[in-house]
């Protein structure tokens, strides 16, 4: 794949650029350019962002940051099988317990749930920086969800770092995770005081809480393409009544317009009183259903 002649590979961090002296030079830089269009494809372009790690696998699959990336471009384009044979083969690699919270939510792309709640409990949690043990939290919430237990998703949540009021770089996620949660829960009221505290830790637009947060305050979101796309049609049917039939007619096409709204679960659920849980994810008090 063609890649820009600008991404020298420079850009690759420390860590992985040491990986990758293992290699010739030269093979050393063709990867390490491949892993830079990744990393700057992979949000805005992930089908592509996959296809560069394809090319980096195919280079150097003995390196564990090529497995890493490999793993988050097939986790980005919801190949989730893939993906967790690919952190699997990294996490061999290294013997860090980083990926752990990713893999856990590779289960529940497959569909289970329960071995990602599995996986929430295990030793290996512990070990998690707290930036993965916040991750980790949300995976395990998410799939108390999926197995529709709303009120233990809430209870899961409960936890020293949602109470904090210093703003971390996961605390507008989980304030949004936790309003989502009630919001299913039919907690209504609950569900807009925490949107509202996850814009206020959402400086860099990473949730939609405001758009949440305007729904439930009754805001209808007019679609600007197609009310300029009505208007001109509106104004070519009044001009096609009065002008003469050898004026020329422009033409206007409007852009396609993708709506990304997200549904959240329809259950509604009792109020539940606990405790927050001071560690570990999931709150001792919730029993977890078993297959």
């Amino acid at each position: 794949m063609p890649i820009p002649d600008d991404v020298t590979g420079d850009e690759i961090d420390q860590d992985v650029r040491q990986e990758l002296q293992s290699l010739p030079k030269g093979l050393a830089e063709d990867v390490a350019r491949n892993l830079v269009m990744v990393a700057k494809l992979i949000d805005e372009d992930p089908e592509q962002a996959y296809g560069y790690s394809k090319v980096a696998l195919r280079l150097a699959s003995r390196v564990a940051a090529v497995r890493e990336a490999a793993g988050f471009a097939a986790y980005a384009n919801q190949k989730y099988s893939e993906a967790l044979a690919e952190f699997r083969a990294a996490r061999r690699m290294t013997g860090g317990v980083e990926l752990w919270p990713v893999m856990a939510d590779c289960e529940r792309g497959l569909g289970r749930p329960e071995k990602a709640l599995d996986m929430a409990g295990a030793p290996e949690v512990h070990k998690l920086d707290k930036a993965g043990q916040v991750e980790m939290r949300l995976v395990a919430a998410g799939a108390r969800r999926d197995m529709g237990q709303i009120d233990a998703a809430i209870v899961t949540l409960q936890s020293p770092e949602l109470a904090s009021s210093s703003v971390q770089p996961w605390t507008a996620r989980l304030r949004y995770a936790y309003g989502d949660a009630l919001l299913a829960a039919g907690r209504e009221d609950e569900a807009r005081e925490w949107f509202a505290k996850a814009i206020e830790a959402d400086k860099d637009g990473s949730t939609d809480a405001s758009d949440r947060l305007a729904e439930l305050d009754g805001v209808e979101f007019v679609d600007a393409f197609q009310d300029d796309e009505a208007d001109v049609e509106a104004e070519e049917t009044a001009s096609a009544d009065v002008e003469p039939e050898s004026a020329p007619r422009a033409e206007t096409a409007a852009p396609a317009v993708v709506d990304l709204d997200l549904d959240a679960e329809a259950a509604v659920a009792d109020d539940v009183d606990v405790d927050v849980a001071d560690d570990g994810v999931a709150d001792e008090g919730v029993e977890r259903d078993k297959d």
